[in-house]
């Protein structure tokens, strides 16, 4: 009787309406918020491996080369403006922009819930950040949690750039994300820096997502290059995440 019950529950959210499971979604990681956090701190906390005393922890490392990856990729944009303005100063590009810190509350292959919602300012396809690098944008948002959908996810399309060839970045569902229809004319090689691009109204700067960390000739058609993305921070250990919102109201 309690099988057929649970079935039946289960049949029914299935053909509920996206918006009415949402609702039910953020309800249930409000209210287990507490939980749901020990628990994740626990199992994150078993993975880590012992580290030893006299060198820097990966994440601090993999901070590190992002923060320099995303100046480095200022600096080149402000060096073209520069050549282009006839030497005219224009302000920083993140400059008004405001990042919103928040916790994560669940995780799971479908994307993350936060702590932080509509009452903080945040937006459907605001860019959320972790360990300075882009990992996803919010795709669902209540008042007090919003979901980011993670750029390793299959729904996930995301504008971006190696070098100078701008391209579009989908998630493969396996922790990474793959680039396609690339012809095999553009120069690409393992450990190219991937950026977000530029995206008015949401992102000023170009802002590191990842690495190459596989390329071959696509076996569809051999003229096109088939590249896979290294996303550039361990996401799933990831506890809090800031998400950037241009022009924050004071």
């Amino acid at each position: 009787m309690l099988f057929t019950w649970l079935m039946l529950g289960g049949i029914i959210f299935l053909l509920a309406p996206q918006n009415v499971t949402s609702k039910f979604q953020f309800a249930f990681a409000r209210i287990f918020r507490w939980p749901l956090s020990i628990g994740r701190n626990i199992t994150l906390s078993a993975r880590m491996e012992p580290q030893l005393t006299d060198v820097v922890s990966r994440r601090k490392y993999n901070q590190l080369q992002n923060y320099l990856a995303n100046v480095t990729e200022e600096l080149n944009c402000e060096h073209q403006k520069a050549e282009e303005l006839s030497g005219l100063r224009n302000r920083h590009p993140m400059e008004g922009a405001g990042l919103m810190l928040a916790e994560v509350i669940t995780a799971s292959a479908d994307g993350f819930i936060i702590n932080r919602g509509q009452n903080d300012g945040l937006q459907k396809g605001q860019f959320v950040l972790g360990d300075n690098s882009i990992i996803g944008t919010i795709s669902d948002v209540s008042l007090r949690t919003a979901k980011v959908e993670l750029i390793t996810e299959t729904t996930s399309n995301t504008a971006v750039q190696i070098g100078e060839l701008k391209t579009v970045l989908e998630g493969d569902g396996k922790n990474s994300a793959r680039v396609q229809l690339v012809s095999t004319k553009h120069k690409i090689n393992i450990g190219d820096n991937v950026y977000a691009c530029k995206k008015p109204g949401l992102l000023d700067a170009p802002i590191i997502i990842g690495t190459v960390s596989q390329y071959s000739r696509s076996k569809e058609n051999p003229l096109l290059w088939d590249i896979t993305v290294t996303p550039a921070c361990n996401i799933q250990e990831l506890n809090d995440v800031a998400v950037i919102i241009m022009n924050p109201q004071k």
